[in-house]
C-alpha cells in the first residue's frame, strides 16, 4: 500500500480520475437537458456506442481526431432526433423505447465494426493542451492543466449549462415544460419544439462523449463503453438535474475508477478480486445515489408524453 502514496503515482491517479469523468461528464450533461424537459432517455449508452466507433473510424481512415469528435456529433444528433421523434411525436413508453435505442446502439456498432474493421487497431490520440504558467505548477500543474481540449470543454460545458438553463429565456422554457407542460402550452410555449430540442442536445453531448471515449483511448472495441451511459443517467439523478452536481458525481466515479484501477496495477488489489474491483466505481455511485437523489425531487412530468389538449 505505500507505494500508491508517492508523488508520481498520486499525481497520475488524480489525472486519470479526471480523464475518466470526461465522457460521464458529457454525456449526463446532455441528458440533464432532456430530464429537465420531462424526456428520460435510456438509449444514451447506444448513442455512445455509435458515436465511438464512428469517431474512431473516421479517424482510422482519415487521421484526424477533430473530424472523428465531429462524426460523433453527427451520430449522437441523428440518433437525438429519432429518440425526439419516437418519445416525442409518436409518444412512446420512454423506457421501452431507449431500450430500443441501446440495443440498437450496441448492435450496430458492433456489425460495423466487425465488417469494417475486424480487429482492434490503435488510432491517433488527442494531442495534450498544456495551458502556459498554470502547467508549470508544481502537482495541480500535471494533475489539473496537462490534458487534451475535450477535457476542457467538457468541464467548461458545466458552467455553460448552468447558465443556459437557470438564466436564459430557453432555460426557463425547458423547467416549465419539465415541471408543468400544460401550463407552458398555454403560455404560447412549444412543448414539441423545446422537447426535441433538449433530447437533440442530449443525444450530440453523448455522441461527443462516446467519440472522446474512443479517441482518447485510441482503441475501439465490442461494449467499449462498458455501460457507462448508463452511469450517465444515473449521474443525472444523484446530481439532482443540476450541471454542477452532475459534475461532481462523474469525478466521483472517474477518481473511483481511477484508484481501483492504480490499486490493480500496483498489486495492492489480488487479481482473483479484479472482477469484484471493477464493479466498486458502479456500486460506490448507486450508494451515493441513493443516498443523495432521495433529497430531491425529479422535475413533474420526467417521462410523461405531452398531449395538447387532453
Amino acid at each position: 500500500m505505500s507505494q500508491f502514496f508517492t508523488e508520481a503515482v498520486l499525481i497520475a491517479t488524480v489525472a486519470s480520475g479526471i480523464r475518466l469523468a470526461v465522457p460521464l461528464l458529457l454525456a449526463s450533461l446532455g441528458e440533464t437537458y432532456g430530464q429537465r424537459s420531462g424526456v428520460l432517455n435510456l438509449g444514451v449508452d447506444g448513442i455512445m456506442l455509435l458515436g465511438a466507433f464512428g469517431g474512431y473510424y473516421a479517424v482510422l481512415e482519415t487521421g484526424n481526431v477533430w473530424l472523428g469528435l465531429l462524426v460523433g456529433i453527427g451520430i449522437g444528433i441523428l440518433l437525438g432526433l429519432a429518440t425526439a421523434l419516437i418519445s416525442v411525436t409518436l409518444r412512446a413508453e420512454q423506457g421501452i423505447s431507449g431500450i430500443g435505442v441501446y440495443l440498437f446502439g450496441l448492435g450496430m456498432s458492433d456489425l460495423l465494426f466487425q465488417r469494417l474493421v475486424g480487429t482492434p487497431t490503435p488510432i491517433s490520440k488527442f494531442p495534450k493542451l498544456d495551458i502556459p504558467g498554470l502547467s508549470d505548477i508544481p502537482w495541480l500543474g500535471e494533475m489539473l492543466f496537462q490534458h487534451s481540449i475535450i477535457v476542457y470543454v467538457a468541464f467548461g460545458l458545466v458552467p455553460f449549462s448552468m447558465f443556459v438553463i437557470n438564466r436564459t429565456v430557453f432555460g426557463m422554457k425547458i423547467r416549465s415544460v419539465g415541471e408543468n407542460p400544460e401550463a407552458a402550452d398555454s403560455l404560447g410555449v412549444s412543448v414539441a419544439k423545446v422537447r426535441y430540442a433538449t433530447v437533440t442536445i442530449g443525444g450530440m453531448l453523448a455522441g461527443v462523449a462516446g467519440a472522446a471515449l474512443a479517441i482518447d483511448l485510441g482503441i475501439f472495441q465490442q461494449n467499449l463503453t462498458n455501460a457507462q451511459g448508463f452511469i450517465a443517467i444515473a449521474l443525472v439523478y444523484f446530481g439532482a438535474w443540476r450541471p454542477l452536481g452532475v459534475m461532481a458525481g462523474a469525478l466521483l466515479y472517474g477518481f473511483v475508477n481511477a484508484l481501483v484501477l492504480q490499486f490493480k496495477t500496483l498489486g495492492i488489489i489480488p487479481q482473483s478480486w479484479s472482477d469484484i474491483a471493477a464493479m466498486a466505481p458502479a456500486v460506490i455511485t448507486i450508494l451515493a445515489l441513493v443516498v443523495v437523489a432521495r433529497r430531491f425531487r425529479q422535475p413533474a412530468a420526467l417521462t410523461k408524453p405531452f398531449t395538447r389538449g387532453a
